[in-house]
């Protein structure tokens, strides 16, 4: 067995890597991947998550386990996650690994993923709400999707996201601006949801025209960062049916109340990667790509990590000298 350490995560997953592989994976493994809908345990200061897989065709099998902390000391410690893959037919775990470097990057490659699919080609301003981690993992990989110019970043607190701004626009090289909620939904081509948000960030009257929208912050039932406007003026795509249906308040709510019904879920990540259904019509469309996160996404990321550790360890390896006899 073989530990990674968080260093190590952040040098050998590659999200250029992870995007095509996890939209491979909904486009030809998904239907052979068994994925319990996540266990989920509510603990005094949180919720403890449980989300296994196993695709029964490649005999991929892991499992994440998070802790959701509702009043973490730093905002950066509100999910923490580890990642065990494991051997199919024997069980044994083959590589245990830090995981919320993990989760930023799957969560943040399956949304680029959606985006490329679902996105106007010239969109050019991405808009995130959010300053965390997830937000900082949107801002770095829908880049690889679409050439983007600008982008705009809204959070609760203005210093804070000033100060977000100032370190993303460093980070990316590109220009990064702090707005307030209304440039940001009405400014942003794509527009990234990545929040702890319960009840919705913005009026959906100030969307552009032909906006695409990941939503990701949420993953409750009673929480919610759209309103009603939002989904019910846009063409959705899910992750998962089951997971969407089971944990999804930006989708259970409207749906309890008869904004929207089951069928204003157009489809799901694996019918839209295998082009079964046609989701944008028309430049002027809005479409929402609605995320609880799923374990196959994980799986898919353990793999390439184990790969790539792997193949450094393989370069890195001494190769015995030839002993020529005299």
């Amino acid at each position: 067995m073989h530990v990674l350490t968080e260093v190590e995560v952040h040098r050998l997953l590659d999200s250029r890597a992870l995007i095509p592989a996890i939209e491979e994976a909904f486009r030809l493994r998904y239907p052979s991947a068994l994925m319990p809908t996540r266990t989920q345990m509510k603990l005094a200061d949180g919720i403890f998550l449980i989300m296994p897989c196993h695709d029964r065709i490649d005999r991929g099998l892991g499992m994440k386990l998070v802790k959701f902390n509702e009043n973490p000391r730093h905002p950066d410690d509100r999910l923490q996650a580890t990642y065990i893959l494991l051997d199919a037919e024997t069980g044994c775990a083959r590589l245990v690994i830090p995981a919320n470097y993990l989760t930023d990057m799957r969560t943040a490659a399956t949304s680029a993923v959606a985006t490329r699919l679902l996105a106007r080609e010239d969109a050019r301003v991405l808009g995130v709400f959010g300053t965390g981690r997830q937000a900082r993992a949107h801002l770095h990989v829908l880049r690889h999707v679409r050439n983007f110019e600008r982008a705009l970043v809204c959070g609760r607190d203005t210093d804070r996201s000033r100060h977000f701004a100032e370190q993303m626009e460093h980070e990316l090289g590109m220009k990064v601006e702090a707005v307030y909620t209304r440039t940001c939904a009405n400014e942003s081509d794509v527009l990234c949801t990545c929040t702890t948000a319960t009840t919705p960030l913005f009026d959906g009257k100030m969307l552009r025209k032909g906006a695409h929208i990941n939503a990701v912050g949420s993953f409750r039932p009673t929480t919610r960062e759209l309103d009603d406007y939002t989904v019910r003026h846009s063409r959705i795509v899910v992750d998962t049916y089951d997971g969407c249906l089971a944990e999804a308040g930006d989708l259970l709510i409207p749906l309890k109340s008869g904004v929207i019904k089951r069928e204003n879920l157009i489809a799901d990540l694996h019918e839209l990667t295998a082009g079964k259904k046609n989701v944008r019509t028309g430049p002027n469309d809005i479409t929402l790509f609605k995320s609880v996160g799923n374990a196959l996404e994980d799986l898919v990321a353990a793999e390439l990590l184990e790969n790539a550790a792997l193949s450094l360890d393989s370069k890195t390896t001494p190769t015995p000298s030839t002993v020529v006899p005299t």
